[in-house]
């Protein structure tokens, strides 16, 4: 249990699930062109997750000092796992991701796509070494990466088969993959800001520099307040001017998306304590969750 926890299970099966809806709740049922099977698609869903998860332990390797502070309870390495074996993990995971990335990126013909896994296994170890003491900076590198995990699958399944004839229907299905990775970019953004409100003894003691440090607990959080407004906006918009007609897809969106975040908005601007910024983050993940749900509407959508 104290290895699942390490590489954050629960975060990689999102990625995994999210990944795998993408292609059988997006792709599949509109007969997009696609060039992965089964196998090839589940080596790209494992080579992802592998270097998500060497990132999540390299960053708990170098998290050791902030953790002791902000959540003494869940520190793992160092305890359950030393930081050799931690070391050794991590190193492993980026190995079998990086391979699966050189395989893949031959397979469907773009051996460019290779630099990818580079990139990001890269900027993985970069992030909890320096980046992430940086003010914002950290914060955004990760939130792209985190929409890069959605974006890898319209690169791996539908840019190697696009051609002049299929060239609209890509491009569209496309589209929707960035609609998500904004959103998933927004959110999780939204959700670093929160999360070093949460932790900023701890950071503090370690000598970073995050939002909340560089200009007070409360300042950050009214910051993080106004910051929510934009996907709250953004995806009321995307409802009324694309959706309008599904009253079923409206009503999830309402329910699911829409509701939380305005509930996390008004939360921002009351949070006092650690306690407060830890349920909004966690309110956060949940409706990053529901929002990548929505994928499974869409035949509802562009079927009707």
């Amino acid at each position: 249990m104290n290895f699942l926890n390490l590489i954050r299970w629960k975060n990689l099966l999102m990625i995994a699930l999210v990944q795998f809806l993408i292609k059988y709740a997006l792709f599949e049922p509109f007969g997009v062109t696609i060039t992965l099977n089964l196998f090839g698609f589940s080596l790209l869903v494992i080579a992802t997750i592998c270097i998500a998860a060497a990132g999540n332990i390299i960053n708990d390797i170098y998290d050791v000092e902030t953790d002791m502070v902000n959540k003494p309870k869940s520190v793992i390495v160092g305890k359950s796992i030393s930081e050799k074996t931690a070391y050794n993990l991590f190193i492993a995971f980026n190995v079998i991701g990086v391979v699966l990335g050189f395989y893949l990126s031959n397979l469907v013909g773009k051996n460019g796509f290779f630099a990818i896994f580079v990139i990001i296994s890269a900027l993985l170890y970069i992030y909890a070494s320096y980046l992430k003491q940086m003010l914002l900076v950290g914060n955004v590198v990760i939130s792209a990466l985190v929409a890069v995990s959605i974006l890898i699958v319209g690169l791996f399944e539908l840019l190697p088969v696009l051609s002049s004839a299929n060239q609209n229907t890509q491009l569209t299905f496309f589209k929707i993959l960035l609609d998500y990775a904004i959103f998933a970019f927004i959110i999780n953004l939204l959700r670093e800001i929160v999360k070093d409100i949460e932790d900023i003894d701890g950071d503090h003691k370690a000598g970073m520099n995050t939002l909340p440090i560089a200009m007070g607990r409360d300042r950050a959080s009214k910051i993080a307040a106004i910051l929510s407004l934009i996907p709250l906006v953004a995806v009321s918009y995307y409802v009324v001017t694309f959706l309008y007609k599904q009253q079923l897809v409206v009503a999830y969106f309402l329910m699911f998306v829409i509701a939380p975040l305005l509930y996390v908005t008004i939360k921002l601007f009351t949070a006092k304590n650690k306690k407060d910024f830890h349920h909004i983050s966690n309110i956060l993940k949940i409706v990053m969750l529901l929002g990548m749900l929505s994928l499974l509407l869409y035949k509802y959508v562009l079927l009707s």
